[in-house]
């Protein structure tokens, strides 16, 4: 259920309490205490860390976590627990975020499955097969009709389309250079 070993490397946990909630990249800091004699004492300043159960629409279940306020603005702004952990870059996710993402996308995964089972999820799915039908046929229709331009062309190269369209400008008696249409019509001539 975890990243795997080369991926732990990835998470940066500066102190051991950010590992088991959302701190949303916040960390202890260091610094002086400075009173008037500025005799300097060091110090450190800890997050601002609350316990807060937060909905997860994905589980359906509210999830205890500890969260920094920095964090919870974040999940209050992505509109929810699900979206911050799906949209929070690895670094600034802790092991227990890490977790509940990947807890989060397999029980999407699998109400996906189920929905794809019901009569409306076939007929989602035909729809999105028919339009992946359609994308795929003018893409290739757009690959044929360059691969012909090139079969056209002696030299499949940017210069040699721009002699080609020179050439068909001269044939043609138009100033400057000929459309793609125009060369291509006279090319096509001239090779029959």
């Amino acid at each position: 259920m975890f990243a795997s070993l080369p991926r732990l490397g990835e998470f940066s946990q500066p102190f051991k309490r950010a590992q088991f909630g959302l701190f949303g990249g916040k960390t202890k800091q260091y610094g002086n205490n400075v009173p008037f004699s500025k005799h300097k004492t060091r110090r450190s300043w800890l997050p601002n860390v609350q316990t807060k159960r937060l909905p997860s629409e994905t589980l359906g279940e509210k999830v205890k976590l500890k969260v920094t306020t920095r964090a919870l603005r974040t999940i209050k702004k992505a509109g929810g627990l699900d979206t911050y952990l799906k949209q929070t870059p690895a670094h600034k996710l802790s092991h227990e975020g890490m977790r509940l993402r990947l807890k989060v996308k397999d029980t999407e995964k699998q109400k996906r499955i189920e929905y794809n089972r019901t009569p409306e999820g076939k007929k989602e799915l035909e729809k999105q097969r028919g339009a992946q039908g359609v994308r795929s046929k003018i893409a290739t229709a757009l690959f044929l009709k360059t691969k012909r331009i090139a079969n056209l062309l002696e030299e499949p190269t940017l210069e040699g389309a721009r002699k080609a369209r020179q050439e068909a400008a001269k044939a043609l008696g138009l100033t400057g250079l000929a459309s793609a249409q125009e060369t291509i019509a006279y090319i096509s001539r001239q090779r029959l």
